[in-house]
């Protein structure tokens, strides 16, 4: 049988942890964090990481470096982030491409329950972007011109399953039209080669495309949303360009390990909402076709687990599959 003693000293140990946790918790971030972008470089996910990572470093006083992992349609570094020490100094950033991976890929982990959402940090409009030499400058040219030559148009995406290749699909279904879609592992390569014309048209991330539009290297046809962005207010939505409901937005966010103690799931939550509350950061998303999202961790969980239930149906009803 223990004795009294035993137990005191064990009691004690753990009330010393605690406190040890604790104190570590309120000085939290003591060293660089690790950023996480699921993406290759040059694309909308790489840009928004790295001014995230400044902002950061600012708010934080301490360096976050930034870490590209892409492949498997961004869950090689969801897993490397996942599966990193629940201690807020390996952090994930995701786009709306992760509620979509439940329906097309056999998850090892619960998406919601085996993760801690921090904050969303932006939304918008993907751009829907031509090659300079494809002849269509419209929507209503584009629908006319896949009627009259279908499977000739080949459209880039950023990976199979991905928002913007779902994206596209609802275009093609809404418009009765027939593509062939060419995928990519990320959206710089996508866009390299929609500007060398190998491909013709891409659902861009707003924010990687729009310098190569305006030194006309691609051209843009419309946005996704339902309303028009401040830094293209002339580029028509899909909606109404003749397919009136259309309606596509890509988001990105911040998440954790599970378990990430709240404490720090608050600082971080708070120190990304200084950020977003900026007039240099509304500017510079608003500039980039964004705009700030901030909000809960509670929100973004809530986001998470009905866009999740959303894409499933989408990919049901379009019957995509892996590739």
């Amino acid at each position: 049988m223990r004795s009294p003693y035993f137990r005191w000293f064990a009691a004690m140990g753990a009330c010393v942890l605690a406190a040890a946790s604790g104190v570590a918790q309120a000085d939290y971030p003591e060293r660089p964090i690790r950023l996480i972008v699921t993406f290759v470089p040059g694309g909308g996910a790489d840009l928004l990481a790295r001014y995230l990572g400044q902002a950061l470093t600012a708010e934080m006083k301490q360096t976050v470096v930034v870490e590209n992992r892409p492949g498997a349609g961004g869950m090689i570094g969801v897993e490397t982030g996942r599966n990193a020490p629940a201690d807020g100094y390996t952090l994930t950033l995701i786009s709306s491409s992760y509620t979509v991976n439940p329906s097309l890929y056999r998850m090892s982990f619960d998406p919601v329950a085996d993760i801690t959402p921090i904050v969303q940090v932006s939304r918008g409009p993907l751009l829907v972007v031509a090659s300079p030499g494809f002849a269509p400058n419209t929507v209503p040219e584009l629908i006319d011109y896949a009627k009259k030559h279908p499977g000739a148009i080949n459209y880039a995406s950023s990976g199979q399953g991905s928002v913007i290749h779902l994206a596209n699909e609802m275009f093609n279904r809404k418009a009765g039209v027939e593509m062939t879609h060419i995928p990519y592992k990320g959206g710089g390569n996508a866009q390299n080669d929609l500007m060398a014309g190998q491909v013709q048209l891409y659902f861009a991330a707003t924010a990687s495309a729009l310098p190569h539009v305006a030194s006309g290297k691609m051209k843009a046809l419309a946005v996704t949303t339902a309303t028009r962005i401040a830094a293209l207010p002339n580029v028509p939505t899909i909606a109404e360009s003749g397919l009136p409901g259309y309606d596509a937005t890509l988001w990105y966010g911040l998440i954790g390990p599970k378990n990430l103690p709240a404490p720090i799931v608050e600082k971080l939550n708070a120190a990304v909402n200084r950020a977003l509350l900026t007039p240099e950061a509304r500017e510079k998303l608003l500039a980039d076709g964004a705009e700030p999202a901030g909000g809960t961790s509670a929100e973004f969980t809530t986001t998470i687990r009905n866009e999740i239930s959303q894409w499933g149906k989408v990919v049901q009803d379009l019957g995509i599959k892996p590739e």
